[in-house]
């Protein structure tokens, strides 16, 4: 009877839900692909969509531009995120509209609250151009073992095993640099990422995983992450992060930055020529630090020519 009697009160129970605006606003400056943050880097810039708002994205470009001062050029929704195990409070639910946003860092001052920081901060097993990061045999690959083998079953445990192969490129499975998200939700499963432990007992060698970001924006950063990666290898976005000229070696140094991953020079540089994707200058730099270099510029008319065209990603498998 007592326990019928409580049920009323839980019944009469509001939930507050709110919508929230969030930006992953990406860069490349100098070879490194950079992300735009808030909150001395725990947060990527957002904001609540209010009635006055007369869309969602110009609800998120008002937000973007107050708290960094930084325009919003090319910009895509990338995804809703409403997990009601991810929720830190039971009586109000938030449903985070992200969106991914293209920009160059120098086009304007950032406010004192804002700053860029690098991708690979908050994921240091996604960059790949140097090789193997240490952190994914010294640690996570051990740890996530070590899950596998504590599976309360063995079809459980196989499974685990299983995951961990294709997200990470291990055995016969071949490192997929669009698996961004697959990866983080599998540490995050594994709780071996610091997002899993806010309330709990730090585990302080998961310092070298990166540091936690507010809710689960970090999530929302390895989905902007993986989306881009996979839109450069058909779509030329990548030269919405390129400023107005630029060299072929600094394309390629971006296309790189951005996949993590190094491109094989030749063929990158062959097929970005054989699609027309960009056209002489006329002029030439010497801030390479080796011999004078041509400056190229985005051919825009390849946009109005064709409706796919990407750089097609000749990665080094070396």
């Amino acid at each position: 009877m007592g326990d019928i009697l409580k049920q009323p009160a839980k019944a009469d129970q509001r939930l507050s839900i709110v919508a929230e605006l969030i930006a992953v606003l990406a860069a490349v400056t100098t070879g490194q692909p950079r992300v735009m943050t808030v909150e001395n880097g725990t947060a990527l810039p957002s904001g609540p969509f209010e009635l006055g708002h007369r869309s969602l994205q110009s609800g998120l470009r008002g937000w973007v531009e107050q708290q960094t001062r930084h325009p919003l050029g090319y910009i895509e929704q990338l995804y809703t995120f409403a997990d009601r195990d991810r929720a830190t409070d039971e009586a109000h639910r938030v449903i985070s509209i992200s969106y991914l946003a293209l920009a160059r860092e120098e086009q304007a001052a950032s406010a004192d609250e804002a700053t860029w920081r690098g991708w690979y901060d908050y994921f240091p097993w996604e960059d790949h151009r140097g090789g193997i990061p240490p952190a994914l045999p010294n640690l996570i690959v051990p740890r996530l073992n070590a899950w596998a083998e504590a599976a309360d079953s063995l079809q459980m445990r196989n499974d685990r095993q299983q995951r961990t192969a294709i997200a990470f490129g291990l055995g016969e499975h071949a490192w997929n640099e669009e698996l961004v998200l697959q990866r983080y939700e599998l540490l995050y499963e594994a709780t071996l990422v610091a997002e899993t432990h806010r309330d709990k007992v730090k585990d302080n060698t998961l310092s070298a995983l990166g540091p936690a970001m507010a809710a689960d924006h970090r999530r929302i950063l390895a989905t902007g992450i993986a989306r881009l990666r996979a839109k450069i290898k058909y779509r030329p976005v990548v030269f919405e992060l390129m400023p107005p000229t630029f060299t072929l070696l600094q394309l390629q140094r971006s296309v790189e930055a951005l996949a993590g991953r190094l491109v094989h020079k030749q063929n990158f540089r062959r097929l970005v020529e054989q699609q027309e994707l960009v056209e002489e200058t006329g002029s030439m730099t010497t801030e390479t630090g080796g011999r004078p270099a041509k400056l190229f510029r985005f051919r825009h008319g390849v946009l109005a020519e064709r409706a796919v065209a990407g750089t097609k990603l000749p990665l080094s498998r070396a």
